[in-house]
């Protein structure tokens, strides 16, 4: 019988250390090659590290909670089973980048050769978890005549980043259909979705259907929605009532100390690096995005995406690439030490991976979508999808958070109207994507309800003057205001 030692790799690119977050297995448990043997937190992500070996456990060398080095001896399996050990060597295939707008340069990113972009690794990594979509189920139908208060369950209350594809003849709908003054758009603005039995749930719970984010197929408030908001409120009440700790004891037993250590350290890093190393400067503008939310509403009852979420998100994501395309230096990377020189150089990308900042349960991180400029609408849904459902998870891999070009945040989901967000590192523009609310809007010498929204973008002035970051931030709002000008 042989005794073998799993070290610690290197899931990244020059990650140095990382924490054992839950074991997989225990002592005594068969393993195949590749099967998952614990769940590790780097500084990027929560990453699941497979079996290099097949056998069986023989002993846990690291406990739950601890950080080590990499190399470092983690777990020792024997070849009890399986006969000889079978470690294995084989590197992850190359999953190559096809891009639109040119090739993307061999050195810039790395994502092309990461060892997360392939298939299976042994021992070198964790397994490169395939994406997949999440299964769409119909709200169940309520019962006839029946509106009692459901059972209040713990789940997620939003999807931030849930969108969903469209069509090109559903968008010519959208610009053959446009509300008129007065008229449709009025109508969308005051009217909220929901069934009947529905709505008398809401007013049992006092809770307002404008603030529930509706996931129906149409658009429509669930109970299912419901439960979750109202779960939520129940959750944050809970906290807040059982915060403050008592009077009577010392002042150092009131303060909770948590540990500054993986995605939290790394942020904090990257923020205080790129706040303190670009020089900001940051431009404001409200938009109105009627014709959008009208875009949204016509595509939620599309008969071809039926049961298929759509957000305005999807719209703005695909504004920020078709607005980079006709101001590519928004696009790009401030170079120092060129060549081990004091030269510095400006490096345009002629392809974008889409950033987008995604708040998840580990602390704040910023997958992209690789290439998103060689993807249709629909296919630019499915990758935001994706990456919303694996962000949520905490299965978002290393590769998929190196290499962006420009980043987009989502602060409206929480009902902010905007603000100045922070370049992500080794990029020079950052778009903030505020709430969209009904507000009072001079159009034509008249006032009209229409829906708003602000929308908020920082630069790094060496590479982005006023009036650049100005004509890329108007092209932006242009899509907003007319979602058409895709279709040029």
């Amino acid at each position: 019988m042989t005794l073998n030692k799993f070290n610690l790799p290197d899931v990244g690119e020059g990650l140095t250390e990382a924490e054992i977050v839950a074991w997989k297995v225990k002592p005594g448990d068969t393993v195949a090659i590749n099967d998952v043997l614990c769940e590790i937190e780097t500084a990027k992500s929560l990453v699941e590290l497979p079996s290099p070996f097949a056998g069986t456990v023989t002993e846990l060398l690291v406990p739950e909670g601890v950080t080590i080095d990499v190399g470092t001896a983690i777990i020792s399996v024997s070849d009890a089973v399986s006969g000889d050990p079978t470690p294995a060597d084989v590197p992850a295939p190359e999953t190559p980048v096809q891009p639109l707008y040119g090739k993307l340069p061999a050195d810039d990113g790395g994502t092309s050769g990461s060892a997360l972009a392939g298939g299976p690794l042994v021992g070198s990594g964790p397994k490169a978890d395939a994406v997949k979509r999440r299964p769409r189920k119909a709200a169940p139908a309520a019962p006839a005549g029946s509106a009692p208060v459901p059972a209040i369950s713990t789940s997620s209350v939003t999807e931030n980043l849930a969108v969903r594809p469209v069509e090109t003849q559903a968008i010519t709908e959208a610009v053959d259909n446009r509300p008129t003054l007065g008229g449709t758009i009025t109508g969308l603005v005051n009217r909220v979705l929901a069934k009947p039995p529905v709505r008398k749930i809401a007013r049992d719970l006092g809770i307002d259907l404008a603030d529930v984010v509706a996931t129906g197929s149409r658009g429509e408030v669930t109970r299912e929605d419901l439960v979750s908001y109202q779960s939520q409120r129940d959750a944050e009440l809970d906290q807040a009532e059982g915060f403050w700790g008592k009077a009577g004891k010392p002042q150092d037993q009131r303060i909770e100390r948590i540990p500054v250590k993986g995605v939290r350290k790394a942020t904090a890093k990257a923020m205080v690096e790129s706040a303190f190393s670009a020089p900001h400067v940051s431009i404001f503008v409200d938009v109105d995005a009627s014709r959008t939310m009208e875009f949204v509403k016509r595509l939620k009852a599309s008969r071809d995406f039926e049961g298929i979420k759509v957000s305005p998100l999807l719209i703005l994501a695909k504004a920020v690439i078709w607005a980079a395309a006709r101001n590519p230096s928004v696009n790009a990377t401030w170079v120092d030490n060129v060549d081990g020189t004091d030269a510095a150089e400006i490096q345009v990308k002629h392809y974008m991976n889409l950033g987008i900042a995604a708040a998840t349960p580990r602390g704040l991180m910023v997958p992209n979508i690789k290439d998103a400029q060689d993807l249709s609408l629909k296919e630019l849904a499915l990758a935001l999808n994706n990456l919303a459902t694996t962000a949520r998870a905490g299965k978002t891999q290393p590769a998929e958070m190196q290499g962006g070009t420009l980043t987009i945040t989502n602060i409206g989901a929480l009902g902010i109207d905007t603000g100045t967000p922070i370049i992500n590192p080794g990029e020079v523009a950052i778009v903030a994507f505020g709430t969209i609310k009904q507000k009072p809007w001079v159009l034509d010498g008249e006032v009209i309800p229409r829906w708003i929204t602000t929308l908020g973008g920082s630069f790094d002035h060496r590479v982005v003057d006023g009036d650049l970051s100005a004509r890329f931030m108007a092209d932006v709002a242009a899509i907003l205001e007319e979602p058409a000008l895709l279709l040029d």
